[in-house]
């Protein structure tokens, strides 16, 4: 039981829908050990625990969406859209799955969530210090500093192209 599930792979499982950072439950119930109808049945069982900025039902674009960008599979598919939980749903599914399992893997991705945050954080630290540079130096550098800031950025999600003919 002292294994514990590094931050990369939790965080690697931490997606952004709808302006929020969420995780299935599919990857929940891998990392709890468990199986995504026993993690969902007690969902639902608790439901009042679980408010809309908890969790929410994906819908079928977003988990269409999902599949494409992200190579999830979708042979043997799932025949229910996915629920996505938040920072405080994830939270919240402590006090519903008992197991050790489930309390360590909790307290893991916790932290991981509290380590992006920092990163985040960080990174806009670090973006007013180079814009300090840029005004305190010769705009010779104009060029790297430019490209600094677009490495910066948050990657900005392109509208899906439809390809082929619609009917």
């Amino acid at each position: 039981m002292r294994k514990t599930v590094s931050v990369g792979i939790i965080a690697s499982k931490i997606f952004l829908i709808r302006g929020k950072r969420v995780m299935l439950d599919k990857d929940l119930a891998i990392l709890y050990n468990v199986q995504t109808s026993q993690l969902t049945r007690q969902v639902r069982r608790n439901i009042e625990r679980f408010p809309s900025d908890f969790m929410f039902r994906l819908s079928r674009e977003e988990f269409e969406n999902l599949i494409c960008h992200f190579g999830i599979s979708s042979w043997g598919g799932t025949r229910k859209m996915a629920y996505a939980f938040t920072e405080q749903g994830v939270a919240m599914l402590s006090g519903v799955l008992r197991s050790k399992r489930a309390i360590q893997v909790n307290v893991q991705i916790m932290r991981t969530f509290v380590q992006l945050r920092r990163m985040l954080l960080t990174n806009e630290g670090l973006r007013r210090k180079i814009e300090e540079m840029e005004r305190k130096y010769n705009k010779k550098f104009i060029i790297v500093f430019e490209a600094i800031k677009q490495l910066l950025e948050p990657p900005k999600l392109e509208e899906k192209k439809i390809i082929g003919f619609k009917v």
